[in-house]
């Protein structure tokens, strides 16, 4: 009975060695992994920088310009595989409700904490163009410094698309009542934004512009705002009078719950994947400083950074 007791013992055991093994082994499916892109360079590039990775590993990749909302929804249902960009503040909610439905699962976070904030550029503040600054009550005072030729008499704010963040800078500014005195203009997207920041360099005049952190801009310093201080509960949607800053946050990864099956491989790796400040701040660099294109940014990213991204294969 003993020998018998141990011959299924080992049997079994072999079965689930065997198993496991096929399971590690597993090949990914030649089904394309969606990768979606949005309007700014750190997050188009990484696009192209993970799908290269994706790549190498022997997978076939598909690059869709997505919304940066409901690109949850479409990763939930399945039309598009991965984001790698999620950040807590801006899409946090959006993520939450689509895991809260089912079907996206969080893949993960990036060494890098994130900002999301108002600010000007670091010589507005070392030339005193609004004493005070970067407190946000020193606003008050300066609106004309801010004033542009569409802002109406008032200092303007450069938000980012409004498909961004809705009316948070509107709110926040009739909260804070400073909705007298400054009026916000939505970008057109992040290329937007950067040639605003260098006109105004340029002519060494004020701006209040959006920004985030990691971003190619903290090499020049950048200065964001520092408006009361977060907390659960106190944005209008949370029931909140929507005066309160932006909170430092995570930037996670989100995945489609059949990745881990359909590419076990590419979802390991992707699960592996963390990148710095310093490093998506890097990849951003190359086409906001560098003029290069989005891909033309991640194969030299990638070239230049191999012992940075092999081991997330391994």
């Amino acid at each position: 009975m003993k020998k018998i007791t141990k011959t299924i013992a080992v049997a079994a055991l072999g079965f689930v060695m065997a198993t496991a093994s096929s399971q590690a082994i597993a090949a990914d499916s030649a089904k394309p992994i969606v990768i979606p892109t949005h309007n700014w360079s750190s997050q188009v590039v990484m696009a192209y920088v993970i799908g290269g990775i994706f790549e190498s590993m022997g997978d076939t990749v598909e690059y869709v310009p997505a919304d940066s909302q409901t690109v949850y929804e479409a990763i939930r249902i399945g039309d598009v595989t991965i984001s790698h960009e999620v950040w807590q503040s801006t899409f946090g909610a959006s993520f939450y409700n689509a895991m809260a439905k089912g079907g996206i699962i969080d893949a993960g976070t990036h060494a890098a904490a994130t900002l999301e904030e108002m600010g000007v550029p670091q010589y507005v503040i070392d030339d005193n163009l609004c004493p005070g600054l970067p407190n946000w009550e020193a606003l008050k005072n300066c609106p004309e410094v801010f004033a542009t030729a569409d802002s109406g008499g008032k200092g303007r704010w450069l938000e980012g698309p409004q498909s961004w963040h809705g009316d948070l800078m509107p709110t926040r500014l009739k909260a804070l009542g400073l909705d007298d005195k400054y009026t916000v203009k939505f970008a057109g997207g992040a290329d937007a934004i950067w040639a605003e920041l260098a006109s105004a360099k340029k002519e060494g005049r004020g701006i209040i512009t959006f920004n985030w952190t990691p971003n190619f801009t903290d090499a020049e310093g950048f200065a964001f705002i520092e408006f009361p201080s977060y907390f659960d509960g106190c944005r209008v949607a949370d029931g909140g009078d929507g005066a309160c800053g932006s909170p430092k946050g995570w930037l996670k990864k989100a995945a489609n719950y059949k990745f881990p099956k359909t590419h076990p491989a590419a979802y390991t790796a992707f699960t592996k994947i963390s990148f710095t400040s310093r490093q998506i701040g890097a990849m951003a660099a190359l086409v906001d400083v560098d003029g290069m294109s989005h891909q033309d940014a991640a194969k030299a990213w990638l070239a230049a950074n191999e012992n940075v991204w092999k081991p997330f294969t391994e």
